[in-house]
């Protein structure tokens, strides 16, 4: 029984990443190889993370919310920015159009963030005596993440790529990406600041992720239009 959960959280963890990639063009043009780029560079850049988190954050004596350290941790947040950045223009990346190619750039990235941060506490807790919905809701946290990431992919890809985007769009798209950029101080407000719960907050991610991926569609569904 308790392996049956930790398949069940790992397929709900893992597995909307492998379906995307199968129901999605990405399958047919083969952008197997983009994706492990970008994960590759996710694990580069979560390395420079983890740093400069150890160089410049101190152990917090509680679980309250410190403005200064969670400042901090925004910017050093960036690096997912500029590692994005890189895994976008800098890669050498198969002849795919802008379309794919930010889909299997966030994908691979999304995909290496949950290996990195839930396959060990799955393997270590998912497997215990007693069932526990905390992982089912790691699982669901892991989906979030996948629609977060893709739509930061979007609009870098829009910042970085597209050259010709409407001048009216230009500082909602930047707003935009700051907002999902800095998605894990906010969330993190939320936990400690205002004493929300696992599943509260969870929620509120699903909701935000959602949200932020329909006004990313919008966003590039109008820049791929013709100029009038």
């Amino acid at each position: 029984m308790t392996m049956f959960h930790f398949f069940n959280c790992a397929i709900l963890t893992f597995g909307p990443h492998a379906v995307y990639y199968s129901a999605t063009p990405l399958s047919e043009y083969d952008t197997i190889g983009t994706s492990v780029k970008a994960a590759l560079v996710y694990l580069g850049t979560a390395l420079v993370k983890l740093v400069c988190l150890a160089t410049f954050l101190k152990v917090p004596e509680n679980d309250s919310f410190d403005p200064y350290q969670e400042l901090l941790k925004a910017l050093i947040g960036l690096i997912d920015v500029a590692g994005l950045y890189f895994a976008l223009t800098q890669l050498t990346h198969r002849n795919i159009s802008q379309n794919h190619k930010f889909q299997a750039v966030g994908l691979g990235w999304a995909f290496a963030d949950s290996i990195l941060h839930r396959l060990a506490p799955l393997w270590v807790g998912a497997r215990g005596l007693e069932f526990t919905w905390e992982y089912i809701l790691q699982g669901l946290e892991a989906n979030e993440n996948l629609v977060l990431t893709l739509s930061l992919a979007a609009l870098g890809s829009l910042m970085w790529l597209r050259k010709n985007k409407p001048k009216a769009l230009i500082p909602i798209i930047y707003l935009c990406s700051g907002m999902l950029a800095t998605m894990p101080s906010i969330t993190s407000y939320l936990r400690r600041s205002l004493g929300w719960h696992f599943p509260k907050v969870v929620g509120f991610e699903i909701f935000s992720s959602i949200l932020m991926a329909f006004i990313s569609w919008q966003l590039f569904s109008a820049c791929q239009r013709p100029s009038t």
